[in-house]
């Protein structure tokens, strides 16, 4: 199951045989060969265990999860912390051991603090993947799903590396050394570096509240207004980026910005030329498909264990941003609607 997944595909592969599953005949003239598939089969009751729960970038995610729930008739909870807090995160997930998840998907945003538990919940059969973010490698839980994290910052950094020939560069992070956000850095501070360029790179904490997060990258432009590139590395610090660069005009002179996610206020600054690019790491395939690994490892009794999966990336640009901006959807957060075709 490696490699970048077609949600549209996925979805109609899935839907097909849900369809047929629930005793619906295809449509009359349909190409089919879907046979019954799915049984009869407990509800079985999954646990995500977020760093970030209210988090605009988890509102696609949570869809997903929402979705895969409905076409495998199991049922989902959506927990952990609203700021990062890993030992709210923690205690969450020992919850869901003690109360016998059928399943947990976790972010592993510390290097140690969830090898325990989740070592506790295998010894008990519960199985346990990783999304959005995957600890050190030293964490035993079953596969990872989303983003190449230490990849895409590679990329992003020689992405930099292109726009910016010399000159202090501004990388903003809203929480320094956490694992879902810090190996972008990592790779970009490799690349721009092994780029050979004469770029200067300071790397900024921004704090889990988007408008300090803003609040901080304003006073990071105005200490240095000979800066010629901001960028960030998580959602709400992209945004940050995207409104100084409008109140200050700095794309007017010359100043190059760019960051990750999806959320309005970046696409629509791409559109403005105020922003280069946005990273698209599809956060709802980060909610969907935990639930499809998790149901088919209990499906089949263990024997469809759950396979790393990466979610990919995709760079959105003032070339390609017209079509998120032209649509609203459940796949991007910014329609709860289910509709077929997409317009």
């Amino acid at each position: 199951m490696t490699g970048t997944f077609d949600r549209a595909g996925l979805l109609r592969r899935l839907g097909a045989a849900a369809v047929v599953a629930g005793g619906l005949a295809p449509e009359a003239g349909a190409a089919s060969s879907f046979a019954p598939f799915l049984r009869p089969h407990p509800n079985w009751r999954f646990v995500y265990v977020c760093h970030a729960t209210t988090n605009p970038f988890f509102v696609p995610a949570r869809y997903g999860i929402i979705d895969a729930c409905a076409l495998f008739g199991v049922s989902a909870a959506w927990t952990g912390s609203t700021r990062s807090d890993v030992g709210e995160m923690v205690a969450a997930m020992e919850k869901a051991v003690r109360g016998g998840a059928d399943g947990i998907a976790v972010s592993l945003i510390d290097p140690v603090a969830f090898n325990e538990p989740t070592a506790a919940a295998l010894a008990r059969g519960i199985p346990v993947v990783s999304y959005n973010a995957d600890g050190s490698g030293g964490n035993p839980r079953l596969a990872y799903i989303g983003q190449d994290l230490y990849q895409s910052g590679l990329e992003v950094g020689a992405r930099i590396a292109e726009l910016v020939d010399e000159g202090d560069v501004f990388l903003f992070i809203a929480t320094p050394g956490q694992l879902n956000i810090q190996p972008r850095v990592d790779g970009a501070l490799d690349a721009i570096r092994d780029s050979g360029k004469p770029v200067h790179v300071h790397v900024v904490g921004t704090g889990t509240s988007v408008r300090k997060e803003r609040q901080r990258i304003e006073e990071t432009y105005l200490a240095h207004k000979k800066l010629r590139g901001m960028f960030a590395v998580d959602g709400g610090s992209t945004r940050g980026v995207a409104d100084v660069m409008r109140k200050y005009g700095l794309r007017r002179r010359g100043v190059r910005a760019g960051g990750y996610d999806l959320l309005r206020r970046t696409l629509e600054a791409i559109a403005a030329g105020e922003l280069d690019f946005t990273v698209d790491q599809q956060p709802y395939l980060q909610g969907l498909l935990p639930i499809e690994q998790l149901f088919f490892y209990r499906y089949s009794g263990g024997l469809v264990s759950p396979a790393d999966t990466n979610t990919g990336l995709t760079f959105v640009t003032r070339r390609t941003v017209g079509r998120f901006l032209s649509t609203t959807t459940r796949y991007e957060g910014s329609s709860g609607e289910e509709k077929y075709p997409i317009s």
